[in-house]
């Protein structure tokens, strides 16, 4: 499903996700990591991991713009987002919505300093029906690798694409009261590690606040 616009846009944690028409590409899409034919728990907890990294492949390709990836689910260019990613389950299945930002009218003004578009960047128009369908064959041929077990590909790439995920300084609530680290990469499982002292905490979910 390809909306023009979202009334009532939302990212992780219930956060607003600013949607007028025309500015943005947004989309839903249905997909059953339960149904991989190897590991099918692992497909399911890479599936945010494998829809950023076909996203990236997607601007990459419609756009010629080369996007960082921050975990869980978010796509910059340099210090500003440029796209993010929502998962849901819906029974057997998974509800995965993304957005693009596509025009600078897509984040309101009080985001310009930690938000960008792919016109902002590349200073000219962007067809949003081909960044659609590049968005559609990239997420087809990264989902073919979840279901077929080809996790190294999706690990590989999205180490590739999010240097944050090593030495960013991260914070993060715990029932204890806030906690602060270096990220040290993802594990296999997709865990974000993050080194608190001497020892390795994995953070597997959560609202983290990057420095």
């Amino acid at each position: 499903m390809f909306a023009d616009e979202q009334t009532a846009g939302r990212g992780r944690r219930g956060h607003t996700w600013f949607s007028p028409p025309g500015s943005g590409l947004y989309v839903s899409v249905v997909l059953a990591p339960g149904r991989a034919r190897v590991d099918p728990e692992r497909a399911t907890r890479l599936l945010t991991l494998a829809v950023g990294v076909a996203l990236a492949d997607a601007v990459e390709a419609a756009a010629g713009l080369r996007v960082d990836l921050k975990w869980p689910n978010d796509l910059y260019v340099a210090r500003r987002k440029l796209a993010g990613i929502l998962a849901e389950a819906a029974g057997d299945a998974v509800v995965v919505g993304y957005g693009v930002n596509v025009t600078a009218a897509s984040f309101p003004p009080d985001l310009r300093d930690r938000a960008t578009s792919l016109e902002s960047e590349l200073g000219r128009a962007c067809d949003r029906a081909v960044l659609f369908a590049e968005t559609l064959a990239a997420l087809d041929a990264r989902y073919a690798d979840l279901l077929e077990g080809r996790f190294d590909a999706i690990l590989d790439a999205w180490r590739r694409r999010a240097p944050s995920a090593h030495g960013g300084r991260v914070r993060w609530t715990t029932p204890d009261g806030e906690a602060s680290g270096v990220t040290a990469g993802i594990d296999d499982e997709g865990a974000l590690l993050v080194r608190v002292g001497e020892r390795i905490e994995r953070i597997v979910a959560g609202e983290l606040r990057w420095d």
